[in-house]
Parts: C-alpha cells; structure tokens; sequence
C-alpha cells in the first residue's frame, strides 16, 4: 500500500467455529483479572500465559522511536507515565512499539522530550535508555509490550528486512541484542520481526534475496537462540501468486509454506488492513460491501485462526473515521476480530494504529493535544478490548509501602462537541482527584429539556426523566491518581449541554 503520510511522520514535534473449551475460556477471560503473568507462548489459535491461561491482546501503536526523534512521539507535550496511565484506563493492555535500527548505534540520543515539569527521568538517556523505562513503567502498570523492527533507519520503510546501508547480518544482530536486552523480563512478550514487507518480497518462492518467509525463519531461531522465551510475530506480504493486497497483509502463502521455528509453540502470524483513509482497494466498491469484508479476511489471514494454524494479530489497523466507508469497515472489522464478552480470549489479537494522532492518513486514539481521546474512535473497539494484565508485586498506592489512608474523589467534565439542533454529541472526561486509585465510578447530570440519550460508549447509563447516571465500563473504571478516562454519548435533541455534572468513587 501507499501510505506516504504514515511512511514519513512528522519528525519535528472468523464461519466462526469455536473450539472445544471456549465457553469456559469466555468465563475464565471475564471473571481472571489477572491472566497474562510471566511468558507467554501458543497452543493452536490461542496465545496462553506461564500459567496456560488464554490472553488476548488488545492494544495500541505507539510510534516514534522508529523516526529521526528515536524515542516515541508526544512526550514533548505529555510525561511518559502519564501517557501510559491513559491508556490502561482506555482498556488498551498491550503496546507495539515501533523502532528502526538507528537507536541500536551506541550514543543515539532522543530528540524532542520536553523536560520542563515532566519526563525529569529521561533527561540525558540514550534512546535505549528511554526505551527502557518505558518497558519498566509499562511492567509495572501491568501493560505488555511487542518490539516491532519498523524500519532499517528512519528515513522511511523498505520492502525487504534490508537495505544495502543495513544489510541482514545487522538486522539479525540488532534483533539478538534487543532479545538479550529484555531477556527476563516478561513485560516483552515479543518481537515482530519487520514491519510490512512488500513487493518485491515474496512467500515460498525459495529466492532468499526475496523470500521473506525463509528471512523470518532465519530471524525468529536466532532470536530464540538467545531468548527462547519470545514470541516471534512475522507479517505477511503484498503479493502471493498473483493476489495484491496491503503491505504485510497478505498470509496466503501459509497454507504452504508455513513458517518453522526450531521452539514450538512461539509463532503468531500478523496482518495490517487498514480502510480508504489510507488507499482505495477493490474491496470497498463491491457493490455487496461491507458483506462481502468477512471473505476478503478469511482469504488473507483470517483462515490460519479459522483452520487452528496459529494465533492471528491484527497488528496495525485504522482510519480517520471520515468517510462512511471506512465507518461501515471499521464496524464490519471489530465484528470479524469477535467480542471479548462471547468469546473471551478466543478470538484475534490487535493493535490499533495508533495512540498518536500526528499519524497523517489515520489519527489516533489522542487528538491533536495529546491529550482528549477520539471517543468515537475509541467507542468502536469497545467490544473487543480485554481484561488488563497482571503486573505483579511492586510499590505503589495500596501496595507494598503505602501507609494506608487516602481517599478515593473524582470529578467529571461534560462537553458538547457537536450539535445539529435535531441531536447532539458530548464527551465526557472523568478526572481521578483523590489521593487512591479509583476502582468504579459514576457520573450524574440532569438535562434542562427532553433530552434522551439515544447511544453511549465507553459507559453504560440510566435515564429517569432528565437524571442521567453513567456508569463506568469494565475497561475504565481503574483510574490512576491523576489520570483520567472519558466516555461519550449521543443524544436528542439538540441543545444538550449541561449546567452542572458530578462524579462519585463508587
């Protein structure tokens, strides 16, 4: 695919068939708030934890460290634990970190990080450095994070995993040395080995200088020689015998050539799909669209999931929502991935692209100040999101150290985004104020007309009359002291805003 915009960012600032076990996987996924302990590894179309239990990720793309600022975007204008806070409230567990071999050269610095009042941590670490409390504050929230080789150097994306200036020998040996790096430390479940091949780069044609199913090979067993307890994520390609589809989406030459590891049981494929935001493809104008998505899916990577090959993660997928089309494919798409709350841990995996919104043909999760959530667009992947991570025994309020005490106060922001006089749309930010945790909470106002709320995301509600009562969902009712979370709704008619909202810890 052509994705100039998103290949340069801006550098200056399933014929579902369950298998057998699924209906207790769906009760275990919902009521074990703590699977995902330790290393994980594969058994069949499942990703399980050290314990055997069913994961799924469900997670977001945090770019940046793969561009000429070598370290992840926004933290010019946010602390780094902040921003990853955020997205634990969000419901988001996992975090693909893009990165280019560049940060590998010793000495390289990050560039853009605003030490003024926040990041004070990060004030003279190499990019590594930076990476590395990155992965530890992420650890400790209970977050998982994926290495994701983007690109060989941060001028752009190629479409073999080298390039005459980072010939394969160094993406082998940049790839050990990241596995060496974070060996025991189950917070990097993995590594996905390069992102996006693409024409030239075939499946099973046994040319090495093309055939990226064979470089993943070689890749994933000398990543498992020196961390045999990683994940080895391998993306598919454009073209398979005649077939076009997106960068790295395309894993129909899995059905013949699967990819071999020397460890068993550590192989996830990944495909990208993405919507007319970021190029128009045959699909889109079928006259039969969106019904027709679910077999463009099965016939690029969703059959390995649906045969019980291997774990599928959708690592890339989005859109600026402009477009209805891309509205009825993102729908279509979260469908096709399968809910969290009839499936558990039994359907696919997925990153969104991205958490940043300085990503030029999608957006993000964050607008443009870094810091309000698109909740439309968050409100899309509620069904698939999943039960956060273990993060095991540490400091930190309530925990190991805390004297005790405290008390648990929010407050709630209520405002109208849009109004067409017939209906509205609000966003509503709920802020942690208190000195602990927030476990749930409530948001209530009272409208001064016949308003109704007509749909709600990222909350569940109540009306009696003009009372309105929200109610956290499952993915954000934790929220760090400081942080803050937000859910939307629309409603009818117009004229919706509010005088006065109040919060309770509940």
């Amino acid at each position: 695919m052509f994705r100039t915009l998103r290949r340069a960012l801006c550098v200056a600032a399933a014929l579902l068939l369950p298998l057998a076990g699924v209906q207790s996987a769906r009760a275990d996924a919902a009521a074990d708030e703590a699977a995902g302990a330790g290393y994980w590894h594969t058994s069949g179309r499942q990703i399980l934890d050290a314990a055997g239990q069913p994961v799924r990720i469900a997670g977001v793309n945090w770019f940046g460290f793969e561009t000429a600022n070598h370290v992840v975007h926004g933290l010019w204008a946010r602390d780094y634990k902040s921003m990853i806070d955020q997205m634990k409230s969000l419901g988001y567990n996992t975090i693909r970190m893009p990165y280019s071999d560049d940060i590998l050269k010793p000495g390289t610095m990050p560039d853009s990080i605003s030490h003024d009042g926040k990041n004070t941590d990060l004030r003279g670490l190499t990019s590594l450095q930076v990476l590395d409390r990155i992965v530890a504050y992420a650890g400790q929230s209970g977050l998982k994070i994926v290495l994701d080789r983007h690109r060989p150097d941060a001028a752009g994306q190629s479409a073999l995993w080298y390039t005459a200036s980072v010939p394969e020998s160094t993406w082998i040996t940049n790839l050990k040395a990241l596995a060496t790096r974070y060996k025991g430390n189950s917070t990097v479940i993995g590594i996905d080995l390069h992102n996006e091949p693409h024409d030239p780069a075939c499946w099973g044609c046994g040319d090495t200088s093309r055939d990226w199913r064979l470089a993943a090979q070689r890749a994933g067993n000398a990543v498992l020689s020196v961390n045999p307890q990683l994940l080895i994520m391998v993306e598919g390609v454009q073209s398979h015998n005649g077939t076009n589809g997106w960068w790295g989406g395309n894993l129909m030459g899995v059905a013949q050539y699967p990819v071999q590891l020397d460890v068993p049981n550590r192989l996830v494929y990944s495909a990208h799909d993405y919507a007319t935001s970021v190029a128009q493809q045959s699909w889109f104008s079928d006259p039969s669209f969106p019904a027709n998505m679910p077999g463009i899916w099965d016939k690029y990577w969703g059959y390995i999931f649906k045969q019980n090959i291997a774990p599928v993660w959708l690592g890339e997928f989005g859109t600026t929502l402009q477009s209805p089309v891309d509205q009825k494919w993102l729908a279509e798409l979260v469908k096709y991935l399968r809910s969290t709350s009839a499936y558990g841990a039994d359907g696919f995996h997925w990153t969104f692209w991205s958490w940043n919104p300085n990503s030029g043909d999608t957006g993000g999760i964050l607008k443009d100040d870094w810091q309000t959530v698109d909740t439309v667009k968050d409100g899309y992947l509620a069904s698939v999101k999943a039960p956060g991570f273990d993060p095991g025994p540490g400091p930190g309020p309530g925990g190991p150290g805390d004297p005790g005490g405290g008390n648990a106060t929010c407050s709630a922001a209520y405002t109208v985004g849009s109004d067409w006089g017939g209906g509205f749309n609000a966003e509503v930010k709920v802020t942690n104020t208190g000195t602990l945790p927030l476990k749930s909470w409530k948001v209530t106002w009272t409208w001064s007309g016949s308003q109704k709320v007509t749909s709600m995301w990222n909350a569940s509600h109540t009306q009696n009359g003009a009372a309105v009562t929200a109610l956290n969902a499952a993915h954000n009712g934790s929220v760090p002291v400081g942080g803050s979370t937000s859910f939307g709704l629309g409603g009818a008619p117009g004229g919706g805003g509010v005088t006065g909202v109040s919060c309770t810890a509940t």
